[in-house]
């Protein structure tokens, strides 16, 4: 007969506990160290104080989709960098902004490092092609500099203008 694997236990910080596959658990190294450390005897939920359910729910979400894959070469990575995000992650990453910046914090912390690069990704095809005054928009960003301070800035990265 099949033995059930033993399923890791994750309390979020508002005290939800979600059960999941150690495959999907060990997709965040820091998940994947504190599994190391405390061995595999152990049936406490591992705390993740810094995630809400509701985001831990999506990072989940995401590592059930990933757990199979194959690492990603640096060199595919860069090949990959200005391509659309197609298929699931695009509708992965289709939250509000709100839940788009927890993901990438939860990504972060957890050092999922693959899904903070579509999260990451995900924010960066908002910004491209805008002006500093369409970002302020797009994100609430109050524009605190005076009118001399932002043109300091301007000339200080006139480089980059033509770059993007």
């Amino acid at each position: 007969f099949l033995f059930s694997k033993k399923m890791v236990k994750l309390r979020s910080a508002d005290d939800r506990i979600f059960e999941v596959e150690p495959a999907v658990a060990k997709m965040s190294v820091t998940i994947k160290n504190m599994l190391e450390d405390l061995g595999d005897d152990s049936d406490a939920p591992i705390p993740v104080p810094n995630v809400s359910g509701n985001i831990l729910a999506k990072v989940i979400e995401y590592c059930k989709m990933h757990k199979d894959d194959a690492p990603v070469s640096d060199e595919q990575q860069l090949q990959e960098r200005y391509n659309e995000i197609t298929g699931q992650d695009a509708e992965f990453v289709k939250v509000d902004q709100a839940q788009l910046f927890e993901m990438i914090l939860a990504s972060n912390f957890l050092d999922i490092k693959p899904m903070l690069d579509l999260t990451c990704k995900s924010v960066a095809f908002m910004i491209r092609g805008k002006t500093p005054e369409e970002i302020r928009s797009t994100f609430n960003i109050k524009n605190d500099f005076t009118p001399q301070e932002e043109e300091q800035v301007r000339r200080d990265n006139a480089w980059c203008e033509d770059k993007m």
